[in-house]
């Protein structure tokens, strides 16, 4: 059975709400997961999602900023909300879902972005952004005892070389620094998380899921970073069978700057 999952950064959920609902009828992922919502809970459209088949709805939000929500077309349970570095921006929220026989902790992230200047002594944003980065690494694919996990978000980090359009002219630019890229990818390994997409993409291949709004033309410049990521507990890789970055959604009406990424498991 076809099992999937999908994240998106939204950047204002009800500003975009009609590209979520155009996404959820072409696409139609069992889990969607959204951040970035600038929404408070009791104004987010859950109704409008349940509408098309979403009937289950989590919503971890906030006015203005931040905000992750997860919507499913199955029952969700265990619902956490964790908070990180003692500041109580709602960036994390996770549930558990049941699929072809599997119990799936699904954590959706939404990670600092850092701010401009890649100096934590100078810049209190980007401290903050190590700092998440390094308590991320308590979330791990094997808390649950018979439970699969699977790790999604904008996560603002693109590891690795060919997550950018240039390695070179990117290392001193927040989102691909060395301290960014190794401090993620030490938090996935302690976590035992297996990057699902980058397990299905050859690593030479180059791989974006933003563009920046500053560019006159994202298409032809492409100068992209993959920001946004599907991680799963080692357990799930062989049942990948397929993965999903939808370019286009960046060229749709009032798009977000990301699009949405979805990995499929054969459950």
């Amino acid at each position: 059975m076809p099992f999937t999952v999908a994240t998106w950064n939204i950047n204002s959920v009800r500003l975009r709400q009609g590209i979520v609902e155009r996404y959820l009828t072409e696409h139609a992922p069992d889990v969607l997961c959204l951040q970035e919502t600038k929404c408070p809970d009791e104004l987010f459209p859950a109704d409008a999602f349940r509408a098309l088949g979403y009937a289950h709805v989590a919503v971890y939000g906030q006015k203005g900023y931040h905000g992750v929500a997860t919507l499913s077309k199955r029952p969700l349970a265990g619902e956490v909300r964790q908070v990180f570095c003692g500041i109580e921006h709602a960036r994390h929220l996770s549930v558990l879902v049941e699929a072809g026989g599997k119990r799936i902790r699904i954590h959706n992230f939404y990670v600092p972005a850092g701010g401009d200047e890649p100096d934590p002594a100078a810049n209190d944003k980007f401290r903050h952004k190590l700092d998440f980065i390094e308590e991320m690494r308590r979330v791990t694919s094997f808390a649950e005892a018979e439970t699969s996990a699977i790790l999604v978000g904008d996560l603002n980090i693109a590891p690795y070389e060919t997550d950018v359009w240039s390695h070179r002219q990117l290392l001193k630019i927040v989102s691909h620094t060395p301290v960014e890229t190794e401090g993620l990818l030490l938090a996935m390994q302690d976590g035992g998380w297996a990057d699902l997409v980058r397990a299905r993409v050859p690593m030479e291949e180059k791989l974006y899921t933003w563009w920046s709004y500053r560019s006159a033309d994202w298409r032809a410049a492409d100068k992209g970073r993959r920001l946004d990521h599907v991680w799963g507990s080692n357990d799930l890789v062989p049942l990948l069978t397929g993965h999903h970055v939808l370019k286009e959604a960046r060229g749709w009406e009032r798009p977000s700057d990301h699009v949405p990424v979805s990995v499929t498991l054969d459950l």
